[in-house]
């Protein structure tokens, strides 16, 4: 969590809904068999992603970064019964283990997984999108968002995450850091756009919630 006791983050965990089973052991492979296993969401982040969902109730979902698919199930478990999520993820390497999740989840006839790269994915994707969850390339954010406001419903909501990135966003850039560079432009790009409304929850490494007006 960012800028967060450790002790304080364990508070949090113990006083919210308890962790189910397969979220428990996709969290546990992720992290004994996958690598860079940091990027995977996790409990608390699941479940702050879980109650948008209830609170927005969208029925299609495009994910643009689904690595093991801990943030995908958590999401899906929301979706009415035609509700559908639309997931890309550039690691063709990762998807059977993924997608073994879906398939144990009960929810993979609601889930499709494309692998590739999202900007030439998403102009092949005819649909229009109630909530656009962004955790991919976060050199890419400037891109992604140019190509999904058009594919959002007016009203709907782009969750983009990790935009604080570990408190890089306010400290000097290195040239060097194309990362950072990418978040940055993206949060002034969001900034500066009267088209939507929004604000950024700060918890973890920061999610900006963005509302097309």
């Amino acid at each position: 969590m960012f800028n967060q006791n450790i002790d304080l983050e364990n508070y949090i965990l113990e006083h919210i809904d308890p962790e189910d089973e397969l979220l428990y052991e996709l969290n546990r492979k992720t992290h004994l068999h996958i690598l860079r296993p940091r990027m995977l969401s996790g409990h608390l982040q699941g479940q702050i992603l879980k109650m948008i969902c209830q609170m927005i109730r969208p029925k299609n979902i495009l994910e643009i970064g689904t690595f093991t698919g801990y943030s995908c199930i958590c999401m899906a478990q929301t979706l009415p019964h035609d509700g559908f999520i639309d997931t890309i993820d550039i690691d063709d390497e990762i998807e059977p283990f993924t997608q073994s999740f879906f398939n144990k989840s009960g929810l993979a006839h609601k889930i499709k997984m494309h692998i590739g790269d999202a900007l030439d994915i998403m102009p092949t994707i005819d649909k229009k999108y109630d909530l656009i969850f962004m955790d991919g390339d976060k050199r890419q954010y400037p891109n992604y968002y140019k190509q999904v406001f058009d594919m959002l419903n007016p009203g709907g909501y782009i969750l983009a995450d990790n935009i604080l990135w570990d408190g890089k966003v306010i400290e000097p850039l290195d040239k060097n850091d194309t990362y950072t560079k990418g978040i940055l432009e993206f949060n002034k790009i969001i900034k500066e756009d009267n088209r939507v409304e929004k604000v950024i929850f700060p918890f973890r490494d920061g999610i900006f919630v963005i509302r097309k007006k």
